[in-house]
Order: C-alpha cells, then structure tokens, then sequence
C-alpha cells in the first residue's frame, strides 16, 4: 500500500494480536508512531487486548501511560481496555482505580473488574461491584451474571445461586448458552444435582461446555453411571468430545469394576488419533495408577510412549511409583527428571520423599530434603509432611519435629503428620498434647486426624478416652467417622483384650465393614485367642477376599499355635488351590550410601562370600547364648552330625524335659519344649525378637554385616540340645 492511514495500521494490530504475535503488533504500534499517525482509542484497545491475553503487565503499564499521553484517559474504551488488562494481569486495585477515575463505565467497564475479583476468589467485593453496577442504574448481561456463578461453589451459598438464576430469568438471559453452562456448574457444586439435571434438559442449544459441565456435575455427586449414559448420548448424537470431555469420563474409570470401560476408553481414543494428547495421555496414567498394582505396566507404557512430558506426567508416575511399593523405581525417575533438568514442584518431592521413608533411607531423605530447601518448598505444607513422615520412619522424632516447625501451620495435614510420628514411636501423651494445641489454634479438624488420635490412645491404652474421640467425632466437630476411624477403634479394643466390643462396634457401624476392618478384628481375635470369632471372621475374608494371602497365613498360624492340624491343613490346601502364595518379606540396610536387601533363600547379594562366613562365625559363638535360663541344672548342647563337629556350651534352665534347638536356614530359632514360659527366653541383640509366646526367635541385624534376618548360605547343620549326665540325674 502506497497509502496507509490509521484504520490500515488498526487492522494489521488487531490482527496480530488476535493470531497471539504481541511481539510484531507492537513493532507496527511503533512504527506506526514513527510514521507520525495519530494513536487512537482503537489502537490502544487492541494493544491492551494482547497485553491481557500474554499478561504482559510491563508493556500495559506503558500503554497506561501513553493513553494519557494522548489525551484518552477519560476514553470509555481504552478505559475499559486498560481495566481488563489489569484485572487479568491480577491487579484489581489497580483496575479498580481507573474505573474510579472513568467518567462514564458502561457494562464492559463493570464485567471486566467483577470477572477480575471474581478470578481472585473476592466473592465479598465481587458481589458488592454487582450492587454498586445495578444502583448505577447499568444493566447487567451474561458477562456479568457468569463469573459471579463461578463463586457460588457450596451447599451454604445455594439460594443465592437461585436468585441469581431468577434475575437472569427475568433479564430475558436464559437462552445465553455461558450463563447456562455456569448455573449448572453452580447448582452442581452447591450440592442439587437434580437443579443441574433439570436446567440442562433445558437448554435447547448446547455447545460443548455444556455438556462437560453436566458431565463434570455427574462425576461430582458419584453418578458414574449417568455420566457414562451422558458420554453415550454425546456420541449417538454427533458431539464431538473434546480433551475435557475424555479426562473427565476417564476419571470415572479409577475403580477396579470400571477397568474394562477404562480401557475401552483408551481404545476410542486411540482409534480417534488422540492418544497423543497430553491431558488425555495423563489421565490414563492416573487411571492405571488408580487400578492398582496390577495396571502399573500400563501406565508405564503410556507413559513411555509419549512424546512430551509435562510436570503432570512425571508426578503422576513418581506418585504411581511410591503408591504401588516400587520405591527405587521413583528414585530412579526422580533421578531421570533432574538429569532432563524437568522442573520439580513440591509434589515431586513429596513422592520421592515417601519413596525413601518406605526405604527407610535416612541419607536420601536428607539429600532431597536438602533439594526441598534449595527450591524454597521447605515450608510448603505436603513436603513438609512427607519429611516428617519420612524423619519419623527413620527413627529421628526430633527431625521430624524440626521438620514441622518449619512448615505452615495453618491446615490440618503437617498437624495430622506430627501426631501420626508421636502415636507410631509410642509418645501417644505428645501426640494427644498436639491435638489439643491443634484445637485451641482453631485448625481445622478432618477424619485424618481422629485417624491420627485413635492410633495414640490405642498404642497407650486410653479405651476409654479413644472411644469417646469416636463418638464425640460427629456430634461435637461435625466430622462423620469413616471406616479407618472405626478400625482404630477396633484396634483400641483389641489391643486391651476387648474383643466383644471390638465385634460390636462392627455390628454398630452404620455401612458395611471393608477388608481392613475384618482384617483388624481378625488380628485382635489372634492376640486374645478367642478362636470362635476369629475362625468366623477368617471364613468371612477368605469370602470377600480369597487372593489376599495374609489371611490365610494368621489362619493357619493360630491354628497350628492351639494343635488344630485338621484345620491348619485345610487352609494350607485351600492356599494351594486357589494358587495363593505367601509374599516374602524384604529386609534392607543403608551402609556407607548404598542399600542392601535381602529375603528367604536369597543368593543375589553380591558379598554373599564374604557375608556369610562371617554370620557362621557369629552363630557359632553368640547365637545360642542369646537363650537365658533361670534354674540350676546344666545343658550341654552337641552339634548335629551334618557337622561333623561337636562342642559344648553350658546353660541353666527352669524346663524339664527334652528341648531341641533347630537353627533353620532363614536364621530363625524353634524352641520345642512343653513346658518352656514366657519369659525364660532372653532378649537378641541388634534387633532380635521373640514371638508366639517365646517360642520362636526371629533374627536380628547385626552390628558387623548390617543384616536383618540375613538367610545363611551353608548347611549349618542340626543343633540338639540334650539334658547332660548332671540334668538326668
């Protein structure tokens, strides 16, 4: 063009602003300038448009100057530009006072600042703006009834959603398909679905958001069904679900019944061409993850399979990583994050934080607890959490406190922490202290901390004082008890014997008791011997849940404990035939940054040659002294013929009998006595412990080769232990 007035420059900004290229529109607002065009409104109006979407708040703050520069400052448009530009910049002072300083505000002027407070959550100021608006004499239109819903967000604030919708009615704006789609989120999350159910089948012309918002008001009231119905209709009629509408129904897929419809799901989508898409990607992730431990290769395919990764991606496995066990493999993937140099936020260190406190690896903790306070997420409430959970299974209560001074304590989740660390070392008085200052700094209670409370009072024995935290949940704190609440107390009765009451706080419980219920009440039958209820409850799990090894075992055992071989036998054989297997324990140690595990029959260690010479020595020495006897007749004990060996050791013993000592290949000891009592047995060092009565030592770490329960690797033959010439006599 030869000649160039302002409506041609007006036009070339406005439309790089609108394609997203700031940058070049504001090269031409220069140039134009040098070419000695006058800046008008429109231009300004523009310009500050661009500003708001890329949030610029430095370049709008030099328009602000040149609007007034040129004379437009009392302009209702660039006003009204300029206060939609500090309102989405997030300065609604700012914006406020240049509505003050406009001389005329029309409705723009107004919606502009009342989406800008309501986007900052200011519901006080945003509705008063509303009233100052209609006292103005200015009518209100979609733009301003829509983000005034988006505040209306719980069940206290539902009438008000209904006078709005009324003014909106009799404004004639009931066919404005955004205020429709923001009523029905409203009514949704002020807790009437059927209000949501009822406007949806209103509206004749629905776009998209309409139909994700009904989706999403389903999904929040746990009708999964419908939300899938809805799903169905969107398909038969032709709506073209976009990223939202699949993330959303794939959350509806988290529960083990849903697996199948989740991974139609993925299907669909793969058959669509949208696998690549990031949410979607991450969604599926979360999904899997959500399935259990069995889907975890799927969600690491999907995760492998994409091409970009966004800090959600790597959150969602870190997180899926330390949920399902597999702790190293988060540390490991939070090692590949940072060698990627991908961005870690506090989620991040949260799981990777839990990661190691399941590791119990104290030198790890302390090195992302060391990364936590070079990105400034120290104080943050979930890491701190997790660090005192983490100082806490270490064994280091005082970090643990330190951890929690640290932190903002304005919310429930670092309190619930602290008092969990003081109830699980056996401090139940501190971590009732806790709760008590939790109360009187006015912080919000949730069940998480009853969870926390009940744990304290049933590690201390106050029966009496936990079961009234039960019943004083709903009634005095407006908190229903859930079912972890009502298995502590289970526990609490347990624990001090109270079996009976433990069976009839079940039977009072007002849903149906979960595995993890049963499970407890099974451990506090076992630990009173009441074999009635716990063969009642056994058969019960052994029902509900026939894959979970764990019931089978405590079974078993306290069958074998009370001679019962029919029924020890029968549950062995039913282990067999539903292809049941025991889990094997893993024990491990840190030694000089490095961790070693071990399990039964374990012979990948690769000092195992040096490890285990070493514990024969060690065997052959101390472990059998580590059996104290109290009386005056003298044993002599003679190494098995495997050996070829034989010594003799003396002991003193308050047994008649024969005993025999058999030393096993996982390192556990079998006393077989009649009359052997509880207590005649001494404490093992380095962590040994005694169970079932005294009759069966459980070996412990030890001090040289840092071991726990450490499987030997030779055949270290049959110890017997006889009563010598002097015992017979």
């Amino acid at each position: 063009m030869r000649e160039r007035d302002a409506v041609s420059w007006n036009t070339m900004i406005s439309g790089y602003v609108n394609s997203g290229k700031l940058e070049r529109a504001w090269d031409f607002l220069e140039s134009m300038r040098q070419c000695g065009l006058e800046v008008d409104a429109y231009t300004f109006s523009s310009m500050l448009k661009g500003v708001a979407s890329a949030g610029r708040l430095d370049l709008g703050q030099q328009l602000h100057c040149l609007i007034f520069k040129h004379g437009y400052g009392r302009n209702v448009y660039a006003g009204s530009a300029l206060l939609d530009m500090y309102a989405k910049c997030e300065r609604v002072e700012d914006a406020y006072v240049v509505l003050q300083h406009m001389p005329q505000r029309n409705s723009v002027s107004w919606n502009a600042l009342i989406s800008g407070f309501a986007q900052s959550g200011d519901r006080e100021t945003a509705f008063w703006l509303f009233d100052s608006m209609e006292h103005e004499g200015v009518k209100p239109d979609d733009g301003t009834f829509a983000p005034l819903l988006t505040l209306l967000n719980d069940h206290q604030f539902f009438k008000l959603t209904a006078q709005i919708h009324a003014k909106i009615m009799k404004r004639g704006l009931e066919w404005k398909i955004n205020v429709c789609n923001a009523a029905v989120s409203s009514y949704s999350e002020c807790g009437s679905i059927e209000d949501a159910k009822k406007l949806f089948d209103s509206i004749v012309f629905r776009d998209i958001v309409t139909w994700n918002s009904m989706l999403a008001a389903y999904l929040v009231h746990g009708e999964e069904d419908s939300a899938f119905r809805l799903f169905i209709d969107m398909q038969w009629l032709g709506i073209e679900p976009d990223f939202y509408t699949y993330t959303s129904v794939i959350s509806a897929c988290f529960e083990e019944a849903r697996k199948n419809l989740g991974k139609s799901l993925h299907a669909l989508v793969i058959k669509r061409g949208l696998e690549r898409s990031l949410p979607i990607s991450n969604a599926f992730i979360a999904m899997y993850i959500k399935l259990g431990n069995g889907s975890m290769d799927d969600a690491i395919r999907v995760f492998e399979s994409m091409q970009s990764k966004d800090r959600v991606s790597w959150n969602s496995m870190l997180t899926g990583y330390s949920q399902v066990g597999l702790s190293e493999d988060a540390l490991e993937l939070c090692a590949q994050m940072r060698s990627l140099d991908t961005e870690i936020d506090h989620y991040a260190l949260s799981a990777v934080l839990k990661s190691c406190s399941d590791l119990a690896t104290l030198i790890l903790g302390q090195q992302v607890h060391a990364l936590a306070l070079k990105f400034g997420f120290e104080s943050n409430e979930y890491v701190g959490s997790a660090l005192i959970f983490m100082y806490s299974k270490c064994g280091i209560i005082k970090d643990a406190r330190n951890s929690f001074e640290e932190t903002f304590q304005s919310s429930s989740v670092t309190w619930n922490a602290i008092i969990f660390a003081y109830a699980q070392h056996g401090l139940g008085n501190d971590a009732l202290d806790l709760f008590h200052l939790m109360r009187a700094r006015r912080i919000k209670l949730d069940h998480i901390t009853f969870v926390a409370v009940l744990t304290a009072c049933s590690h201390i024995g106050l029966v009496e004082e936990g079961y009234g935290f039960l019943l004083s949940m709903e009634t005095d704190y407006g908190i229903p008890p859930r079912m972890e609440n009502y298995a502590c107390a289970i526990d609490l009765f347990g624990r001090a014997g109270l079996v009976n009451e433990a069976k009839s706080l079940v039977d009072l419980m007002p849903f149906q008791p979960d595995m993890m219920v049963w499970r407890t009440l099974l451990g506090a039958c076992r630990s009173s011997g009441n074999m009635e209820l716990a063969c009642q409850v056994g058969n019960r799990l052994l029902e509900l849940e026939p894959e979970e090894h764990s019931t089978y075992v405590l079974l078993s055992d306290m069958y074998g404990r009370l001679k019962k071989w029919g029924d020890h036998a029968r549950v062995k054989r039913l282990m067999r035939e539903r292809g049941v297997r025991k889990v094997p324990g893993w024990s491990w140690i840190e030694v000089q940054n490095q961790v070693h595990s071990f399990n039964a029959e374990d012979r990948s260690h690769p000092l195992c040659e040096d490890i285990y010479p070493v514990l024969e020595g060690l065997m052959d020495e101390e472990l059998l002294s580590l059996l104290l006897f109290n009386g005056k007749k003298l044993w002599s004990w003679e190494r098995g013929v495997s050996s070829g060996q034989h010594f003799r050791k003396k002991h003193r013993t308050s047994s008649r009998g024969d005993a025999e000592l058999t030393c096993w290949r996982r390192s556990v000891l079998k006393l077989n006595t009649d009359r052997a009592t509880k207590g005649n047995l001494g404490a093992a060092r380095a962590g040994g412990m005694f169970r079932d009565g005294g009759r069966k030592w459980i070996g412990g770490c030890t001090s040289l080769v840092g071991i726990y329960a450490l499987p030997p690797r030779r055949n270290f033959g049959l110890y017997t232990a006889r009563p010598s010439n002097d015992a017979r006599s």
